[in-house]
């Protein structure tokens, strides 16, 4: 018998298929004809499958496929601002303000007093710098961008050198390393110091000519400990400004409040404080411990600012209204409490909700469930972090619902939580599956707990 008979037809699959997934006809038929291609020269270099198994494994490939597609996912991790899950969350302000402007016509570029052309992020910009107390900001659409922009407008031909810390010379995420950012921008990076010691010394010997500023980069993303020392912001700024040199500052993380008062952390430095200490110009995340959209920030001196906003490329790199939209939203929502409380943003949120509070939710959630239910569920303590490439000795206090499973592996409990709908994602640990509740919204308890039933009954 020809092997190739037993491969199932691209029209049957697609219509025997197709309700299975959310994806449009025309997307699975073609998911399905690369599938059936591949499996039709396994078939004809000898291979033996019954048909159903090809079936089988052509609808594996295809709900795999459907999974990738953008959806909600449950963090209980307990990693707050979680990389791979998207980093912060959004307040509700700001995705009420994101639906408006997506879904109509909006003042991008129009001054509706005069009816002219107007100035695109006008308003942001303004806002910006007065939360940061700099003489002006901008934003671009990522923390990469904005130094790379910053580079390319102050490093030139005869004055490319950049001057950096052996001890911060970082890999942020995805593989990226500052030496590497800076090769991108033009600039020639000049190392000073060793890994763990930077003296005030070593800036001044390498200054030279060619010099085109001073960086700092904050190790936002590991520490060093024992034997270290560098040179205080202040001393470093008046050696920089001795040599009409800038102090440009990646802060990367962009804590704008008081992180040891939201919750048992380590003082993350502020932007505030980085352009009161004497940096010109300070360049962080939007979408880390600020709690906004992915963004780059830029602020500090005015005439800094607007040379980077002149730039041909800064054009290539700046916000769409989309991502403007949510950004103002989340900065007026720190000026209408700067002072008081935190804002309502879940990022600070998370970070700072009660220990009692999250038990209280964890016993609900313990009460909704069916008694002597397998596997073994209880409550345990837990410790989050906030991630994101973000204070790493970070670790607050946290509650998880722990799942013990008998008769199935913890592996697989956690893959039918992952492809539940909600998707469910947790962490294995002491041949347990445990979801912390410091990064779960209390509205989703009740799906939570949904998603915990349907993947027991399965």
């Amino acid at each position: 018998m020809n092997p190739l008979s037993q491969l199932p037809s691209v029209e049957k699959l697609t219509v025997k298929l197709e309700g299975t997934t959310i994806l449009p006809r025309p997307l699975v038929a073609g998911l399905i004809k690369r599938e059936v291609a591949v499996w039709r020269e396994r078939l004809a270099a000898g291979e033996e499958h019954p048909r159903e198994d090809i079936e089988s494994d052509v609808h594996a490939a295809l709900l795999s496929f459907a999974a990738s597609r953008l959806q909600p996912v449950i963090n209980a991790t307990g990693v707050i601002i979680h990389t791979n899950l998207g980093r912060s969350p959004q307040g509700i302000r700001s995705a009420d303000a994101l639906r408006k402007i997506a879904t109509g016509y909006s003042n991008l570029e129009f001054d509706l007093p005069s009816g002219n052309r107007g100035r695109r992020a006008g308003y942001l910009e303004s806002a910006l710098a007065i939360l940061l107390e700099a003489d002006a900001a901008t934003a671009v659409n990522n923390c990469a961008a904005a130094l790379v922009l910053t580079l390319r407008h102050l490093i030139s031909d005869d004055r490319n050198e950049v001057i950096v810390s052996r001890g911060e010379l970082v890999e942020i995420g995805g593989g990226f390393r500052i030496p590497d950012v800076l090769e991108t921008s033009g600039a020639k990076l000049v190392e000073v110091g060793a890994t763990n010691k930077t003296h005030l010394d070593d800036y001044a010997k390498a200054i030279t000519d060619k010099t085109a500023l001073i960086l700092k980069v904050h190790r936002s993303n590991f520490y060093i400990e024992g034997f270290t020392d560098e040179p205080a912001v202040p001393d470093l700024a008046t050696l920089a400004h001795q040599h009409n040199l800038p102090l440009v500052e990646d802060l990367g993380s962009g804590a704008v409040m008081n992180t040891d008062e939201l919750a048992p952390l380590d003082h993350e430095p502020r932007p505030q404080e980085a352009l009161q200490n004497g940096i010109d110009l300070v360049i962080f995340s939007g979408d880390k411990l600020l709690g906004g959209p992915q963004a780059g920030i830029i602020a500090g001196r005015a005439d800094l600012v607007a040379g980077i906003k002149k730039e041909p490329f800064f054009r290539a790199v700046r916000c769409d209204k989309l991502i403007l939209t949510v950004l103002q939203e989340c900065i007026d929502d720190y000026l209408h409490c700067k002072g008081s409380n935190p804002p309502d943003l879940p990022t600070l949120t998370f970070l700072s909700t009660p220990i009692a509070d999250l038990r209280t939710r964890a016993e609900a959630i313990l009460a909704a469930l069916p008694e002597n239910i397998v596997p073994v569920v209880d409550i345990v303590d837990a410790t989050s972090r906030t991630g994101g490439g973000t204070m790493p000795k970070s670790e607050i206090p946290s509650l998880a619902i722990r799942l013990t499973p008998q008769g199935c592996s913890v592996d697989d409990l956690a893959a039918r939580l992952r492809t539940g709908t909600p998707a469910l994602v947790g962490y294995t640990e002491d041949n347990a599956l445990h979801l912390n509740l410091r990064t779960v919204f209390p509205h989703q308890d009740t799906a939570l707990t949904s998603a915990v039933l349907k993947a027991i009954e399965q």
